[in-house]
């Protein structure tokens, strides 16, 4: 596999690339035309073109599938130069907004979910991404190039805000060197230039790596994947839960930095019969006390062969109340994508099942 040009920051290019101030020209054409080929590269002699093209690809990546909901939710399938498949979503949180004449006076507001992993090593019993097992972490240019994918496929402005969470397939953890890469690839003014702020890592929860991740200091949101409030249950969900368990996790957040103004967020995936009882609920406040925390209560999505069940509404009601009312700041997620492939890795196993 060649690198892409997405590997690198631009100060890094500009040590690849002579004259050096040909990188900056190269990274309008990579983040803000969002080109493809070097042919597409207008500005940049024929020659630099054909030596960067004997050494690099432009974006790494090709859509292969995709499935659109009626909620706006558009989740692709990615194949990478080895002709492996990933997957990212494109989420929709926000309508336009427009007055009485129609006029705009807010853009609508999405957020781009990426996969860190080709496959994951956590094994969580709930997500099909640990089916397949792990094969290999994604590189650095391969993270940001499905932000450029999507936003040109999407035909989303570079200087139009955008969110980003790892979130998708994989461990971000796991992968935190090309992650780190990657959100500082994202931050360059000359590229896409979406701040810290704009983006959040979901981890669940390599208490060590947490660690590591808050020495970095990179001004990325965290987001904890937690689905339990015992090491009996987390374990059965998340076999990792044996080596970081809920207590290594809990003082590794306490430990990490967070702007003073933002809160770390938790993860509850909600699955019925085993963790939506309000006894769950009390030791859910307990367990966060002394955390500036939300929790996000997620439906569990449910897949054909799982044996997990959907919550129902009054019991995610209810415990949705319990937290709020004991001080947690607290939302049920909508879930979105319900009528395509939403749960994670489930359009990459259909799309191997219908070749």
């Amino acid at each position: 596999m060649k690198p892409s040009l997405m590997d690198y920051t631009q100060k890094e290019l500009a040590t690849l690339i002579k004259p050096s101030f040909r990188a900056k020209q190269i990274y309008g054409w990579l983040y803000h035309q969002y080109v493809s080929s070097f042919d597409e590269m207008k500005n940049i002699p024929k020659a630099l073109k054909e030596e960067l093209a004997e050494k690099f690809v432009v974006n790494p990546l090709t859509i292969v599938n995709k499935e659109i909901s009626i909620d706006g939710t558009i989740k692709y399938l990615l194949q990478m130069q080895d002709g492996k498949t990933m997957e990212a979503v494109w989420l929709k949180m926000k309508d336009t907004q427009r007055d009485e004449n129609g006029e705009v006076i807010q853009e609508a507001k999405y957020t781009i979910c990426v996969s860190t992993q080709v496959g994951c090593k956590v094994g969580c019993v709930f997500c099909l991404t640990a089916k397949g097992g792990f094969t290999r972490n994604l590189t650095a240019g391969e993270i940001v190039s499905q932000v450029v994918t999507l936003k040109k496929d999407n035909e989303h402005k570079h200087n139009r805000k955008i969110n980003i969470v790892y979130m998708g397939m994989g461990e971000p953890l796991d992968n935190l060197d090309n992650v780190a890469k990657a959100i500082e690839i994202f931050k360059e003014e000359e590229g896409l230039c979406i701040g810290g702020k704009r983006q959040t890592v979901s981890t669940s929860g390599l208490s060590n790596k947490i660690d590591r991740l808050g020495e970095m200091d990179l001004g990325v949101h965290i987001a904890i994947s937690l689905h339990a409030v015992d090491d009996e249950l987390r374990s059965e969900l998340i076999p990792m839960n044996k080596a970081h368990n809920i207590n290594s996790i809990i003082e590794a957040v306490k430990r990490f930095p967070i702007d003073t103004r933002k809160k770390v967020m938790f993860e509850y995936l909600v699955i019925k019969g085993k963790n939506d009882d309000l006894g769950s609920a009390k030791k859910l406040v307990k367990l966060l006390s002394g955390i500036k925390a939300k929790v996000n209560l997620i439906y569990f999505n449910p897949y054909p062969g799982t044996p997990y069940e959907r919550p129902s509404k009054a019991d995610m009601v209810a415990f949705d109340e319990y937290l709020i009312k004991h001080g947690l700041l607290c939302t049920i997620r909508d879930s979105k994508g319900m009528d395509i492939s939403a749960a994670c890795g489930q359009l990459k196993e259909k799309t191997k099942e219908e070749l």
